[in-house]
């Protein structure tokens, strides 16, 4: 039988905090180590060959923790995994700048990789139950948050640049930072997981529902990947911006992805969860087609505005119908899921090189305009 989750007023406010602190902290976390990735790449001396290479090794690490991540935190609860996972995941970033060699790095990026994935899919398992004692939709929240870290831990980063700070130094403040966040948070996190039951196995053949949140998140994590990853060479190559300009079309992106997810929640609430795919799905395809069909500035902006919007909805709304899977215990589904859609970010951004290579970059980026189509054709297949 499920257990009851405590519902006073207090808690739910004081694990809800808790729990946006910490999706801040993971977000800070990685947000800090990639801001200081130039510094390192020139203290290492390593090439831009050398250093796709390196970086290789933090998916690889992520992709190694993912059945693991759904085992341990099957078998422990997500609150003690949580803990000792962003404990870990803090400190391995100093020794990320203590790195002398690029094979040291790569050891140290695939544990990083590893604890973040184990941090990732703990808190999302807390926040499936925060969300249940709410009984409405609020996990988008917790994921914009982790947005509004990513330009936080960018920002302190450039600083720290600037003002030529080791990396090792600004990573150990941010581990300070960090480890105060666990502390202040490990007792007001939520004991007991949502969507428990006795007779739950911990391993399970996913159902047809899981795979396809799985395929959905794919396609949606593949529009982010090639946000992240071609957004400024589309804009330097295709738009042809001048010199300083080609990370406006990343930056308008991810503005409309970090505001649309406080709003994902409402408009979920009273749209349904099916209705805001359909949406998110169709704001995505067509943010694609108008910079394609628009190659200009403004039209590229307004396109890249859209795909924010489109794709800020999607993997938080995956989540949270994962975590209410009648097949497997949360962490177990979460892990499912997470393990087919990161393969969007594994694969999505190299695919758009090839299919560049082969034609053009307007034909990459009209190819993963399809994917956002998918996410709204498969949504409406779908029972949520």
């Amino acid at each position: 039988m499920i257990q009851e989750l405590p519902i006073t007023v207090v808690f739910k406010r004081s694990a809800r905090i808790a729990v946006s602190a910490l999706f801040f902290l993971t977000g800070l976390c990685f947000a800090s180590w990639a801001s200081r990735i130039p510094d390192i790449q020139q203290a290492l001396g390593l090439n831009d060959a050398g250093l796709g290479s390196v970086l290789l090794a933090l998916p690889v690490g992520s992709i190694i923790s993912l059945p693991i991540a759904g085992i341990l935190v099957s078998k422990f609860g997500s609150r003690q995994v949580l803990i000792i996972a962003a404990v870990a995941y803090a400190a391995l970033l100093p020794v990320l700048g203590l790195a002398h060699t690029a094979w040291e790095l790569i050891a140290f990026l695939v544990m990083f990789g590893f604890c973040g994935n184990l941090a990732n899919i703990a808190v999302n398992t807390q926040a499936v139950a925060v969300e249940a004692m709410y009984g409405r939709s609020i996990m988008a929240s917790f994921h914009g948050l982790w947005s509004v870290a990513g330009f936080t831990g960018a920002a302190i980063g450039a600083a720290m640049s600037g003002w030529h700070v080791a990396p090792v130094y600004h990573f150990l403040v941010i581990t300070a930072m960090s480890w105060t966040i666990v502390l202040f948070t490990m007792r007001r996190i939520v004991q007991q997981d949502a969507n428990l039951q006795a007779n739950q196995p911990l391993f399970a053949k996913p159902d047809l529902f899981l795979l396809t949140l799985g395929i959905i998140a794919m396609c949606s994590m593949i529009c982010e990947g090639t946000m992240f990853d071609w957004s400024g060479v589309y804009f330097r190559r295709v738009v042809q911006v001048r010199d300083g300009l080609s990370g406006a079309g990343y930056a308008a992106f991810m503005s409309t992805m970090a505001s649309g997810r406080f709003v994902a929640d409402w408009l979920t609430t009273r749209l349904g969860v099916k209705k805001m795919l359909l949406i998110s799905g169709l704001l995505t395809a067509a943010g694609l087609l108008v910079a394609v069909i628009f190659p200009y500035f403004y039209p590229a902006m307004f396109g890249f505005m859209l795909v924010g919007a489109g794709v800020s909805a999607v993997v938080p709304l995956v989540y949270s119908a994962a975590g209410k899977s009648k097949i497997l215990s949360p962490g177990m589904a979460l892990a499912t899921v997470s393990t087919i859609g990161f393969l969007g970010f594994l694969f999505g951004p190299p695919l758009i090189g090839f299919v560049a290579q082969a034609t053009s970059l307007a034909v990459s980026f009209t190819l993963i305009a399809v994917m956002g189509a998918a996410i709204a054709v498969m949504s409406t297949r779908m029972k949520l």
